[in-house]
């Protein structure tokens, strides 16, 4: 019961600290399947809160809360959506770790000034094997996240020299020029 208080306390203490600044970061997203070599990307995000901002590959996609932006630079087209609460939990790997928290058994680990927490859901039929995000520990700065799926995929999440700061950018697209593809 003790390790599940500590585990709950930093990831609320994360969670509010991302509500109350912009976390902002470079970052490599890598997806490797069982037999086959790992595709990477690379990228920058802002995230405060729910809102997010990230691009990659041509792409940008933007959330304010309200309204998910994607702005595809090859189609010079901006698609603008409301996306469902699951939709956001897949494009957000924080909002991920809390909606799994109810549902896990849970593990942590201290490496020299990183703090490892595991997440493996009780019941396996979700697909996931397990969820884990490493943070340097005093400043609740997130620097890993990655989920290993049942079918041996594991997508994992690297930001590269993360920093909090008190600005919040916007997290809207706006591109007049574009084709805009209004979904909501």
């Amino acid at each position: 019961m003790k390790l599940l208080v500590i585990i709950f306390t930093i990831l609320q203490s994360l969670f509010a600290t991302l509500e109350q600044k912009t976390l902002q970061s470079d970052f490599t997203l890598s997806v490797a399947e069982a037999q086959a070599q790992p595709i990477t990307y690379t990228g920058t995000l802002s995230m405060h809160g729910k809102q997010f901002a990230l691009e990659m590959l041509g792409m940008e996609a933007a959330y304010d809360g309200q309204t998910l932006y994607m702005y595809s630079e090859d189609a010079e087209e901006l698609t603008i959506s409301t996306p469902t609460q699951e939709e956001l939990i897949q494009t957000n790997p924080f909002l991920y770790a809390q909606a799994l928290l109810p549902i896990c058994q849970y593990a942590e680990k201290a490496i020299g000034d990183k703090t490892q927490i595991t997440l493996i859901p009780r019941d396996q039929s979700l697909g996931i094997n397990k969820f884990v995000l490493r943070l340097i520990t005093n400043t609740l700065l997130p620097i890993a996240a990655e989920v290993h799926e049942s079918d041996g995929k594991v997508t994992s999440l690297r930001l590269n020299n993360p920093e909090y700061k008190n600005e919040c950018p916007s997290f809207t697209i706006e591109k007049p020029e574009a084709f805009i593809n209004d979904l909501r």
